[in-house]
């Protein structure tokens, strides 16, 4: 398969099929069109955000807002909900403003190349030209970190222009999450609506109600098992300081499986 096929047809799949009382084995080709990704509802942080003009500005605006909450945990989930809702919104508004200002950037370089082909260009042609390559090199910069978040790449560097290395291994990626059938003992399940439902069944049975046990624990037989002094009391149960969680935050890695709360640890 060539990187044209692949760009073409992002999500094509090729899938064996049960050769039944043939001595050949069919093989089933499908671009990719019926696949199901979950759903869109799911807010998700996205790295190239980062670089965005009024980013850090709408952050702050909307963390600034007084929030509701009886404690410092529900006003943390509060404002964290604002600012997806307010994120979402955002980032579609600037995510189509991005594909104008490529597309014309582009028709600009594009028709300043066609212009150099037949005579030398003037100055302010000439500024204009590399004005428009430093910000359509910019939006790029954008786009590769997009699609570096999303194939979790290891053996190449950000930055390098992997832009097209990076789309690749997140269809690849794509590709390989899609689940096409399940076997339930001689039967096979196949179909999403039969798949879900039979992946859904099986974990509730696997995380149903717990069993009961003759297991008893005695707290007050503790004799034989070390005991923490008061100082060490003391200091385990100490509340956490503020460069104790700024240490423990920065010091995780970047690029991960987002939190519960959609935003990476690149966000904090």
């Amino acid at each position: 398969m060539s990187t044209e096929w692949e760009f073409k047809y992002p999500l094509v799949t090729v899938q064996a099929l049960d050769r039944g009382v043939s001595d050949h084995t069919p093989l089933l080709l499908d671009t990719g069109t019926p696949a199901f990704f979950g759903s869109n509802k799911q807010f998700k942080f996205e790295l190239n955000w980062l670089q965005r003009e009024g980013f850090h500005d709408r952050v702050k605006e909307i963390w600034s807002k007084t929030s509701k909450g009886q404690n410092l945990v529900q006003r943390w989930n509060y404002k964290l909900s604002a600012l997806r809702r307010s994120l979402r919104g955002w980032a579609a508004q600037t995510n189509g403003d991005y594909k104008k200002k490529k597309s014309e950037l582009q028709n600009i370089i594009c028709s300043l190349d066609t212009e150099a082909e037949v005579r030398d260009l003037n100055e302010t042609e000439l500024e204009c030209l590399t004005q428009s390559q430093d910000q359509l090199t910019k939006l790029l910069r954008e786009e590769e970190i997009k699609f570096y978040q999303q194939a979790k790449a290891k053996d190449v560097l950000l930055g390098d222009n992997n832009t097209r290395y990076f789309h690749m291994i997140a269809n690849g990626k794509h590709r390989k999450k899609r689940i096409y059938s399940l076997e339930n003992g001689n039967t096979k399940v196949e179909g999403h609506a039969n798949l879900k439902n039979f992946i859904t069944e099986f974990y509730k049975g696997l995380f149903g109600e717990q069993e009961e046990n003759s297991f008893t624990l005695d707290e007050s037989i503790n004799h034989d098992i070390p005991q923490v002094s008061s100082q060490e009391n003391i200091l385990l149960t100490a509340d956490f300081s503020e460069s104790e969680i700024k240490e423990a935050i920065f010091s995780m890695k970047h690029n991960k499986a987002l939190g519960p709360d959609g935003f990476p640890v690149e966000f904090y």
